[in-house]
């Protein structure tokens, strides 16, 4: 019986961002994004489809789309304070469009500015692989990585700047497994668990993103032991520095977590054949690093502590290493 408190999808951490529940936020994705970000706290959304309905002159990439007559001025709308990108849309050119729109504007995209305005509105992203594995025989297919991408390089193609992101949640962001030791210690207290949380273990397919993260995460438990914990953290998992300071997980999690043990399974993207190469010289020369762009690649954080062929076998490492088989 797994209930809904126990699943953390790459979402489930924006509950934490308060400061923005209230804002005007714009959501990009697919399927219910307007449902999902209200059931995650955000009260006031707008939705890509809702500002091309307000401003359809901005989308004109489609010639079929394209407005036959002239439209009234759009009068009413709300300023939008914030984007939320919850994955890939399904109409890449109209998102990119607005979302650049958007953030040259400050939120206001029927305005005319004198200046493009830097820092640009506060950008959350959830969900950063590049690509994901499907059933097609081509070995991966576009992720909301790949969106990412095309959104940073044109932001700073048109403007010369970077794009900044308030935070990246999903993996292999240090975020996510913070809330998700948060989560695992909530289950624990509240199924009367006596013994203190030592170890973690993070089971994936993605040497990129799900080992990686495991590993970063792992280090993070080293760096916090060492009453190191904010030198170095937030520059790696791609989080302003304030994002701990809301998340407000600091006082919720005592540090009774020692570590984080990363298992690879070969039942998706990793392929035993694919492996990465020992030497960090080979590994540079013969790696494409399929992380994100705000993620320094080092070999030793793809490296897993463990690779078994599927998820049971994982469990079953698990329950052999905590003394449970």
């Amino acid at each position: 019986q797994v209930s809904p408190e126990q699943v953390i999808l790459s979402h489930s951490p924006l509950r934490l961002f308060s400061q923005f529940h209230e804002k005007c936020m714009l959501v990009a994705g697919q399927g219910p994004v307007e449902e999902n970000a209200h059931n995650l706290g955000f009260k006031n959304v707008v939705t890509i489809e809702a500002l091309r309905k307000a401003y359809p002159l901005l989308d004109m990439v489609d010639q079929s789309r394209r407005p036959k007559e002239l439209p009234p001025p759009t009068t009413g709308f709300p300023t939008i304070e914030g984007v939320i990108l919850f994955g890939e849309p399904v109409r890449w050119e109209t998102s990119l469009q607005l979302i650049i729109d958007v953030l040259l504007s400050n939120g206001n995209p029927g305005a005319e500015l004198p200046d493009i305005p830097y820092p640009h509105l506060p950008i959350l992203a959830c969900n950063m692989d590049l690509l994901w594995m499907a059933e097609a025989k081509m070995p991966s297919r576009f992720g909301h990585g790949t969106f990412l991408l095309c959104l940073e390089n044109i932001y700073k193609k048109v403007t010369g700047r970077e794009l900044k992101y308030e935070a990246l949640i999903g993996k292999p962001s240090t975020v996510t497994y913070r809330y998700a030791e948060y989560l695992i210690k909530e289950q624990a207290q509240k199924q009367g668990w006596k013994s203190p949380i030592r170890r973690l273990y993070a089971v994936g397919d993605n040497p990129m993103s799900d080992v990686y993260g495991a590993n970063l995460y792992n280090n993070y438990l080293k760096s916090a032991h060492e009453n190191q914990v904010r030198a170095g953290v937030k520059s790696l998992q791609g989080a302003s520095p304030q994002t701990e300071h809301h998340l407000k997980l600091r006082e919720d999690c005592n540090n009774s977590v020692e570590s984080c043990e990363s298992i690879l399974v070969c039942t998706g993207v990793y392929r035993q054949n694919a492996g990465v190469p020992s030497s960090t010289e080979k590994c540079t020369m013969e790696t494409v690093f399929h992380g994100h762009r705000d993620f320094c690649f080092d070999p030793r954080l793809v490296e897993a502590s463990y690779v078994v062929q599927d998820v049971n076998d994982a469990v079953q490492l698990a329950f052999k290493k905590e003394n449970w088989s």
